[in-house]
C-alpha cells in the first residue's frame, strides 16, 4: 500500500502507521517516529520522503549517537578550510546537502546541550553556520527526527530541551515493535528463509 518500499507487514497497527505517514507526507510538517531500536523508523522516514514533494531532492540521514560533539558539529553544519586541525578544506553539512529535499535525524535524544542549541536555531531561522564561520547560510529542508528515548522524561530531567522538543515534536508517530505485531513474525521468517535459500545465479 502507498508505495512502502521493502516493508513487510500484515499488522493492523502498521497499517495505521502507513496510514498516518500517507496523511502527512504530502505535507512539510516535521514528524518525531518513535520506537524501540530495530521498529524500522529509518524505513519509515524514507517512505515518507518518497510520497512527498520532495522525493526528487535528496534524502540525507544522520545518526547523532554515532559522532562525538564534535565531530557531530561539523557533520550538521559544515566546516571552513582551518576551521580546526584536520580541516583541510571546506566541506558542507548534512544541512546543505539536503537541501530542497529531506534530513532525517536519527536518535536525536542523544544530542548534546550544546548541538541542542544549534540545531534549534537551524530550525527556527532556516539557517546554518559552518564551524569556523559567522556567515548564515539558508537552507530549505524538511526535518524527520527518531528517537528510542522517553523524551519527555529527559525533558524532565533537564537533558532535553523543552523548545527543541515541542520543535521535533509536531506530529508524533509510533513504531510498534514486533512483539505488538506477531501476525508479521511468521510473514518475515518465511522471507528470510526464502531469501536464504534461494540459488545463486552466479553460482
Amino acid at each position: 500500500r502507498y508505495g512502502f518500499s521493502h516493508m513487510l507487514t500484515r499488522s493492523p497497527l502498521m497499517h495505521q502507521v502507513f496510514d498516518q505517514v500517507a496523511a502527512v507526507a504530502g505535507t512539510d510538517a516535521t514528524v518525531l517516529i518513535r520506537g524501540e531500536t530495530g521498529t524500522g523508523k529509518e524505513l519509515i522516514s524514507q517512505a515518507i520522503h518518497e510520497q512527498s514533494q520532495r522525493s526528487s531532492q535528496p534524502f540525507i540521514a544522520i545518526n547523532c549517537g554515532a559522532f562525538a560533539e564534535s565531530l557531530l558539529e561539523s557533520e550538521l553544519f559544515g566546516h571552513e578550510k582551518g576551521a580546526f586541525t584536520g580541516a583541510g578544506d571546506q566541506r558542507i553539512g548534512r544541512f546543505e546537502a539536503a537541501h530542497r529535499g529531506t534530513l532525517f535525524l536519527d536518535e536525536i535524544g542523544e544530542l548534546e546541550a550544546n548541538l541542542q542549541v544549534k540545531l534549534l536555531r537551524a530550525l527556527q531561522e532556516r539557517v546554518v553556520e559552518r564551524v569556523g564561520s559567522t556567515h548564515p547560510v539558508p537552507i530549505d529542508v524538511r526535518i524527520l527526527a527518531a528517537t528510542n528515548r522517553d523524551l519527555e522524561a529527559e525533558v524532565e530531567a533537564g537533558r532535553f530541551r523543552s523548545d527543541l522538543y515541542y520543535r521535533v515534536n509536531v506530529v508524533p508517530l509510533v513504531m510498534p515493535p514486533l512483539r505488538e505485531r506477531r501476525e508479521d513474525v511468521a510473514l518475515l521468517a518465511e522471507t528470510f528463509l526464502g531469501r536464504a535459500t534461494r540459488p545463486d545465479p552466479e553460482a
